[in-house]
């Protein structure tokens, strides 16, 4: 099992999205390497269309032309980085509909953890160990040291309001829910 897995953007031929996907975890399969590239996803979203005053929910592509792949990787000595096994590598590259990667010279870059949680691909859980009306101490940010008290929490969206005290005036700040923790008696 490996230690460290990176995303990262295949390009393919368009309308070929789903066809790579599915080839990609057959051979994946067959070779017994899940290890090595446990995931494929093609972000899409649900979208509502009308036509002919018919509303009908459709899935889209987000991304046209792309596919995401998980990939197991390995720090190379000789670049001074991580990067993906070269199996893996000939696997995705010889796949039919790819045209390559993302990246320079159709070089393989990963993805930043920021652009991974942005495109949705990975969700990250975030345990609250608050709830509304407890007082909190606010951790990084401008407001950074400030306390308040909590008024609402908002799991999907990882967000939570802290009413914190400004000048005498109460004032509502939202913040991400890591952003907050309990404050200490």
């Amino acid at each position: 099992m490996y230690d460290e897995y990176r995303w990262y953007v295949v390009h393919t031929y368009s309308g070929y999205e789903n066809k790579v996907a599915s080839n990609l975890i057959k051979v994946i399969e067959n070779r017994g390497l899940q290890d090595m590239l446990p995931e494929v996803c093609i972000p899409t979203e649900t979208v509502v269309e009308v036509k002919d005053d018919q509303r009908k929910e459709v899935e889209r592509k987000l991304f046209p032309g792309y596919v995401l792949v998980k990939t197991a990787v390995f720090y190379d000595d000789k670049v001074k980085e991580n990067k993906m096994t070269d199996e893996i590598w000939y696997i995705i590259r010889n796949t039919r509909g790819v045209t390559g990667f993302v990246g320079p010279e159709s070089k393989p870059i990963p993805l930043t953890e920021a652009e991974v949680l942005k495109l949705g691909v990975e969700k990250r859980t975030v345990e609250v160990s608050y709830q509304v009306g407890d007082l909190v101490t606010i951790i990084g940010g401008s407001f950074d040291g400030f306390s308040g008290v909590v008024d609402n929490i908002d799991i999907e969206s990882e967000t939570v309001r802290v009413i914190i005290s400004m000048m005498g005036r109460d004032t509502p700040l939202e913040l991400g829910l890591d952003q907050v923790e309990p404050a200490l008696d």
